[in-house]
Order: structure tokens, then sequence, then C-alpha cells
């Protein structure tokens, strides 16, 4: 919900999962949240930005997490590369 300004009022803002686009609820204590680095494709150097990716507790319960993402990173790289090319 937001106020009369355009400001977020709310207390808990539900996360998706980067993976199944499910809603992680405040009660999935086995999802997580990682930040990848994005690194200069060029130099192969840290550019000080990182992208999010969070995994619900459903994709780690299966032993899916290493999977899903190597998927997202692959999926956020090839992404970057081509949005760089235009």
């Amino acid at each position: 919900m937001q106020n009369e300004n355009g400001e977020n009022v709310d207390l808990y803002v539900p996360r998706k999962c980067s993976y199944t686009s499910r809603l992680i609820t405040s009660k999935d204590h086995g999802s997580v949240q990682i930040n990848v680095a994005n690194v200069d494709p060029v130099t192969g150097v840290y550019t000080g930005e990182t992208t999010a990716f969070a995994l619900a507790g459903y994709i780690r319960n299966k032993s899916e997490g290493d999977m899903a993402l190597t998927f997202l990173a692959e999926k956020s790289d090839s992404q970057m590369l081509a949005g760089s090319a235009e």
C-alpha cells in the first residue's frame, strides 16, 4: 500500500522466487536471497554492483538450489551481454 506521497507504507512486502515465481511467505524459513557480483566482461573485474536472486525454500528442499542459481546467473549474464551489444 502507498500513501499520498507515493511512499511504500506496508510493514511486510513478500518476495517472489526468481526461479519459480512463487511468493516467498514470511514463514518460509528455508528461503535465501543471494547477491551475485557483476563482472566487467572485458577486464573480468568486479564492477561494484550485484544482482539479487531469491530462492524459495521449496526449491532448496528439492535439492535444486544449485541448478536454479546456475540457470539464473547464466540467464542474467546473457541478458547483460545482449544489452551491452546494442
